[in-house]
Order: structure tokens, then sequence, then C-alpha cells
């Protein structure tokens, strides 16, 4: 984990003739012969100090989570429900004025032996609160959805920048040889607020980009994986021509080893062939028991989706996948009876009441499974979202509410986190972190720590900066930690 020079990005012409025509007429077996030409292994690297988790499972929840209807339980605000929230007229919010002060719809019980406070939106993740460690005064330098997911999975809010998953899997290598080091399952409803960027490499190089998987089709969860329907073999002929193509593409690279983009084919193309065998087998759900699918509720006709997703992740986690980010809603793409994701504009408890049944169902089935299976203390479990929401109401009916960048609530769970802790604290309304604020630099800090690694010290040389996932902030929540 040296510090690494900027590679150039001077790409030469091509010096051998009918390479795109060499792609094109036998793309579509490359696997084949990609087995035989494995790189030299890389995929175990060194840490700073010795780790406490091995493997992160991520799960972000797009939209705006509303941090008072879960996880930060605000009694006064329930007492001055229907009062004027902005007496003032001041306050500056992203759609709309403030409406009347308006408490959380559902009740908050305390939970566990640590008597951490939950909504009974959520009654099956409360029973885990003692594993659960709560970062309540989490805040966003911005309250649109694009630019604070950026900032929540890259440490920026502008598009461009590698995300948390790239930097650690450039940082430790992977676990497994026949797996990427860093997956994403995207929410079965489309992409996120800023699509494919948010598990981008940015300027890393390309083979740490995060790769997504489609759970609709266990038999090929990775696009283009297998040959079309139609495609027959050319046997001896084709596997000749796969090799010329290998010699030829490495003896482009050996002319400039500054164009990690053909790098990173080479490196896909060689894992696409042990993809053929060992993705189809991780996603085979179907190999676990009728209690376990219970347990994610896989069969439930809502929420077994992301019951799926976490099912997965947890199987990816075991085979060696270094980090793996669950989506627990998409972009605001399209028409529905509920928001596609946790943008409550319109009803809060409309959208709120789906998303957290969804959520609850899946993350504690996770965090159980995890736990009876001695996984969860080398596990790290993230949950989060971009930015909270307003204690005000909203819309005609004040329903809704507003966004809110100054205040939201993640929490962590195993690999190294001493669960039933609260740390920091919002004002008494849920408006403002006011107590240990705490941004995405600090909660990514933290993780690496957890992994073992210096957030200070895992950088990349980029247009005259050593930049890195915390950019110049950051530091490790100690209090969470063991």
């Amino acid at each position: 984990m040296n510090q690494m020079s900027q590679r150039s990005q001077t790409t030469l012409p091509e010096r051998v003739g009918s390479r795109r025509q060499l792609l094109n007429q036998f793309g579509g077996g490359f696997a084949a012969t990609a087995a035989a030409a494995v790189l030299g292994s890389d995929r175990q690297r060194g840490t700073h100090f010795p780790p406490h988790a091995h493997a992160v499972i991520q799960i972000f929840c797009p939209g705006g989570l509303s941090q008072i209807d879960t996880f930060d339980h605000k009694p006064e605000l329930t007492r001055r429900n229907g009062t004027p929230f902005d007496s003032e007229g001041v306050l500056q919010f992203f759609a709309s004025k403030p409406g009347a002060c308006r408490g959380s719809f559902w009740r908050f019980r305390q939970h566990g032996e640590s008597g951490l406070w939950m909504s009974e939106l959520l009654p099956r993740l409360s029973r885990c609160v003692d594993d659960m460690a709560f970062v309540y005064s989490m805040k966003s330098r911005t309250a649109l959805h694009g630019p604070a997911c950026f900032m929540m999975n890259t440490g920026f809010t502008l598009p461009g920048f590698p995300a948390m998953g790239s930097w650690l899997t450039y940082g430790l290598g992977s676990a497994a040889d026949d797996l990427p080091g860093f997956v994403v399952l995207p929410d079965q409803r489309g992409l996120p607020p800023g699509g494919v960027i948010n598990w981008g490499a940015g300027f890393l190089p390309a083979e740490f980009q995060g790769t997504p998987l489609n759970l609709s089709d266990i038999r090929c969860p990775l696009p283009d994986l297998f040959p079309p329907d139609g495609y027959t073999s050319g046997a001896l002929a084709e596997q000749q021509g796969l090799q010329l193509l290998d010699r030829l593409n490495r003896r482009h690279l050996q002319l400039d080893r500054s164009e990690s983009e053909l790098e990173a084919r080479i490196r896909a193309y060689e894992m696409a062939a042990r993809l053929q065998l060992s993705a189809p087998e991780a996603a085979d759900l179907t190999q676990e028991s009728t209690a376990t699918a219970k347990l994610y509720h896989l069969q439930h006709p809502e929420a077994g989706g992301f019951g799926r997703q976490c099912l997965l992740a947890r199987r990816l986690v075991e085979r060696g996948v270094r980090f793996v980010q669950i989506y627990c809603g998409a972009e605001n793409t399209t028409a529905r009876r509920i928001r596609p994701n946790w943008d409550s504009h319109e009803d809060l408890p409309r959208d709120h009441g789906y998303w957290g049944d969804v959520l609850d169902r899946g993350a504690a089935g996770l965090l159980q499974d995890l736990r009876e299976r001695g996984m969860l203390d080398q596990t790290l479990v993230i949950c989060t979202t971009e930015f909270g929401r307003q204690p005000a109401g909203q819309g005609a009916n004040a329903l809704g509410r507003d966004h809110n960048g100054d205040a939201f609530t993640a929490w962590l769970a195993g690999g190294g986190i001493r669960g039933g802790t609260a740390y920091g604290a919002t004002d008494e309304l849920g408006y403002q972190a006011v107590d240990q604020v705490t941004m995405s630099y600090d909660l990514h800090a933290t993780a690496l720590h957890l992994l073992g690694i210096d957030h200070t010290r895992l950088t990349w040389y980029h247009n005259g900066i050593e930049r890195r996932l915390t950019d110049v902030h950051g530091h490790v929540i100690r209090e969470l930690l063991h």
C-alpha cells in the first residue's frame, strides 16, 4: 500500500492491424482461453496494523431515510406536534416552506440490554440493537440526492472520485481468486441517484470499480457472461485465435504500461472465465436451507428482493469478496403507488411504511445469519443514507418531510464495533447534528481502520495531489470500537 505514482494517460496508436476485427470475431469465447492466462496474483496485500474485520457489507438507503421516524428518538418534537417549526421564517429548505412540527409517525421504544431506542417501524431490527452502534450526528454537505450519494460513497460531492469499495480493494486486494473484490447489488427497481458512478473507480485503475450483479437470473448474474444463444464454438481455430489475441493484447500493453483500461480489460476477460463457474454458484440461493430462506423472507412479495440481496451478500463474503454494497431503493424514475426509494415528500407513512418493512426483514436476517455463522465478528456491516429529513411536515396533509442535510443517522455492526453504542446527538427536534458532528470522512476513516488501514496513508497521486478517500478530513470514531 505504498503511495503510487500517477499513471500517464498517454495512449499509443495501435501497432497491430485488425485488433478490433479479432476482438469482434473471437469475443464470444474469450473466457475459454482466459482461464489459461491468469495474471500473477495480487489478491492479498498488506495492512498497516492488525484488522478487526476482513470484509464490509454496506446497506445504502437512497432517497433520504428519516432519522426521526426510525432511530433518533425526539420526544420534544412529539410534544410540539402542530406548533410552528420556523417561527422566524428564515430557514432554507430544499423543496418547500417548513410546515408545523411533526412528531414521528411511529412510536419509539427502548430495546435490548443497552436500552437504545428504535421506532416500531423496525420491529425485527430492534431485536439486534445490542449488536449495533448508532451515529446520530451524521451530516452531509448537500441536500441534493446525486451529490449526497456521491459524498457518502466517495467522500466528494462531485462525480469522478473512487468509491469506498474501490479504495478498499486497491488497498487490500481480494481474498477470492474467482470473484471480484468489490460487488454491487443494485435494487431490483433500478439504479440509485447518480447511477453507476456511485461504484466507479474514478482515477484509480479500472480493475477496482464495482461489479454489479443481476439477481433476476441466477444462471447469468453478470451481463454477457455467457455466449449468446445460437453461438457455436470454433474449437481449435477459435482457441488459436484467442491465444493470438491474448498475445497481441499483452504486446500492446507492454508498449505502454500506463494504459490501465487495457490492463483492466485483460484482467476482466480472465476473471470472466472463472466467473462462468463461480458467479452462478455464488448466486444460486437454492442451495440454502428452508430455514435460511425463511430468515431472509425470500418468498415475501415485496421484501423478498432485498432479502435475496442480503443473503447473496453473505454468500459473497463467505467466498472472499472484500466489499459488497446493497442498495435498498432506486432512483425516482417511474410513477408507482409508492416512491421507489426513501424520498418521502408527500406521504411518509406510506413510503417509509413500505421501505421500512423491506429494510427491517432483510437487514435483521443478515445480522442474525452472520451472528449464527460466527461471521459477524469479522464482517463490518454499515447502513446509511445520503441525508435525513426535516422535523416539519410537508405537503397538503403534512404527511411528508423535506430533505435535511444537517442531520441523519447511520448504524454499524460487527467487525470490531462495540454493539449497543450511541454516538453523537441532534438537537431536541432532530433538525441539526449538534454533538460530535460526524461526516462521511469520519465514517470512512473508521471503516478503513477496522480493516487495518490508516486512512491518511491510503493514497493515489492524481493531478498533483495525493488523493485519498477522506480528502483532507476524517478521524476514527474510537468510541464505537471494542
